[in-house]
């Protein structure tokens, strides 16, 4: 397939028969030979030919104002065709049907825009969609901005939030030769907690968790040192703020990181709070209140989420979330964790590894939307660690009863399976019930983009584009999506080169692996059991576990039935295995390598066709024999 100069052909020249080159009007077939379309014509394309077409439709919409992929039969067609031209606006038109290798364009347009249809419109570079969008578009204003000739926008693409996806899409976009900046603001939390660039991951969540987690650990391996031969008489004991000064200086120095990453990659950086005023304008409000405006031809959001309070008296007076956990400048000492996400379990785990008194209260269920029998198994070992559970109470009142660092606050809760009340004094009282995203202050309204009014969430297609074309969003923001730093990592980079580098590739939210660090790791890929049924029906599974024993835990004496693997098989599809579960130290080592052969298919008889490394957690996961269907025993024996 051919396509035009960009401005279009030569003096005499006759235009292309192929991929057409017009302005305002169609190019026909010459008489008796109408294009002959069909499947077939996409499958015989080698992958040299559908490159070098993506890559000749891409200068095709970079070399023109207005271009509109089109059937001479379409209505739809019709209607955008008579809008630009009642707008006076030169079109450059591609029928697809009396194009040679139409099917074909229409293909790699699928592949680049992710509609199926025609109209397509691109106006000034930007994919504008089909015809109720561009009727929607010029309604509301969009599209008569977007015509502007030769928009003079200050940068290529501002990225509004600097977290991990933010971060990601920023510095690949300057790798790639755009004009990028990157607004970035911590408003600060109730109890006046704030933090530098990097987002959630890097500064309140998982690095400072993980390393917490690992304070606590340390603090187990000493107990388990004396039956290996350690012996030691003086006191052992933590200091709260050796640690967290300890992590602190540590995010200080990732802080630091990625702004120097941003200059070295020619990334403008502000720390402003960034509001849409118009379409393609935004305002940065830094901490001084003081406003600059700027204007971009894209934008991504990434903004994230931030910890949900409760609604009740005392509640943003007195207590905490993850938001101020990780630098709090005392010990918490005896701490009530209000929720059960994965959050509430994490930190309630590493607290109480540090020697602390720990309640968790729970409205319903433990670590929802993961499997259920994981999660309880993850409650009960924490149980054996001393937390201590209320189950189905939630807190209706916090007060204060003595101010210090730490104080103590009265919390009365309720049940909610009846009238009872209960009262407990704890130092501390941390939020954990969840997160809302940030995305309800920063005037997306006033340029149409659409949200979850419940959940704040973003809709997006599976290029990441929301209902207003040149707005993306990356991260914990979209809707329907994992809440993950990897996943923000590897949508917001791969979306830089889809915009900017002529790249197709779309990130993969499939079979996505994670851990929840508690005192004994849960690492997941895949289906919930639950999940599974739920799709396949269960007598179309296959579920294999086994409880197991690692080594190091033998000569200890910690519990032989605690650690437990399972996976899900579907016997449809060669015994498939669609979940993937293990509770056990260092769940997310081993379940990083399954993972990837998840991504590859594997089956039930692959691992077993696996040699196992022994003597290691991971390999139990290759000699896994016996089914939940067969009710046989899986408890070991031992010490």
């Amino acid at each position: 397939v051919e396509v035009s100069p960009p401005h279009g052909p030569g003096r005499g020249a006759t235009p292309n028969r192929r991929l057409g080159d017009v302005r305002g009007v169609s190019v026909p077939s010459p008489p008796g030979r109408r294009a002959r379309l069909s499947a077939a014509v996409t499958s015989r394309l080698s992958s040299a030919a559908r490159e070098e077409l993506r890559r000749r439709l891409l200068g095709l919409i970079e070399g023109h104002r207005v271009v509109i992929f089109s059937k001479s039969y379409c209505p739809h067609s019709t209607r955008v065709k008579e809008l630009f031209s009642s707008l006076g606006v030169e079109c450059n038109i591609l029928e697809l049907d009396q194009v040679d290798d139409g099917v074909s364009v229409q293909e790699v347009l699928s592949e680049l825009t992710n509609q199926r249809t025609v109209p397509n419109i691109f106006v000034n570079k930007v994919h504008v969609g089909g015809c109720d969008r561009t009727f929607q578009a010029h309604q509301s204003g969009l599209l008569q901005k977007l015509l502007q000739d030769d928009p003079a926008y200050d940068y290529d693409l501002i990225v509004i939030g600097g977290g991990s996806g933010g971060l990601s899409c920023a510095q690949e976009a300057a790798v790639l030769g755009r004009k990028v900046l990157v607004l970035d603001f911590v408003v600060p939390s109730p109890q006046g907690t704030s933090w530098g660039l990097g987002g959630t991951c890097v500064n309140v969540g998982c690095i400072p968790k993980k390393l917490m987690h690992q304070a606590a650990l340390l603090g187990q391996a000493l107990t388990d040192s004396r039956k290996f031969g350690w012996e030691y008489s003086q006191q052992v004991k933590h200091n709260w703020g050796t640690m967290t000064e300890a992590i602190q200086n540590h995010i200080g120095s990732l802080n630091w990181g990625y702004r120097l990453s941003l200059r070295e990659k020619t990334v403008a950086y502000i720390n402003s709070y960034g509001e849409f005023v118009e379409h393609h304008k935004i305002k940065a409000t830094n901490g001084k209140g003081q406003e600059t405006c700027y204007t971009a031809a894209k934008f991504v959001v990434a903004t994230g989420e931030r910890p949900r309070y409760l609604g009740i008296q005392g509640d943003k007076e007195y207590c905490i979330t993850s938001d101020d956990l990780f630098s709090l400048p005392y010990c918490p000492g005896t701490t009530l964790v209000v929720g059960a996400s994965y959050v509430a379990l994490e930190c309630a785990g590493f607290l109480a590894g540090l020697g602390l008194e720990v309640t968790v209260m729970v409205r319903s269920v433990l670590l929802r939307g993961f499997d259920q029998e994981m999660a309880e198994r993850v409650g009960s070992y924490m149980e054996q660690q001393g937390v201590r559970f209320l189950r189905k109470f939630v807190p209706v009142v916090v007060q204060q009863l003595e101010k210090g660092s730490p104080g103590k606050l009265k919390v009365v809760a309720k049940s909610t399976e009846g009238p009872e009340t209960i009262e407990g004094v704890y130092n501390t009282v941390l939020l954990a019930i969840g997160r809302d995203s940030c995305t309800k202050k920063m005037g997306l309204e006033k340029i149409g983009v659409k949200i979850n009014e419940k959940s704040g969430k973003i809709p997006v297609n599976d290029v990441e584009q929301t209902n207003v074309p040149y707005v993306y969003a990356v991260g914990d923001v979209l809707e329907g999506k994992p809440e993950l730093t990897p996943i923000a990592v590897q949508a917001g980079k791969l979306l830089a080169r889809r915009l900017f580098g002529g790249r197709l590739e779309k990130c993969d939210y499939v079979n996505v692996p994670t851990v929840v660090f508690t005192p004994l790791e849960y690492g997941c890929c895949g289906y919930s059991e639950e999940r599974a049924v739920e799709v396949y029906q269960k007598e179309n599974l296959e579920v294999y576990h086994t409880l197991f024993w690692p080594l190091e835990w033998t000569v200890a004496c910690r519990d032989n039935n605690t650690c437990y693997a399972k996976i899900i098989c579907n016997k449809l599809d060669d015994d498939r295995v669609i979940g993937f579960h293990v509770l056990g130290p260092n769940a997310g080592e081993i379940i990083q390598g399954f993972a990837a052969a998840m991504k590859c298919g594997l089956t039930k008889q692959l691992l077993d066709d696996t040699i196992g490394i022994h003597p290691t957690c991971a390999e139990v996961f290759t000699t896994l024999q016996v089914t939940k269907a067969s009710g046989l025993d899986i408890t070991q024996k031992g010490c």
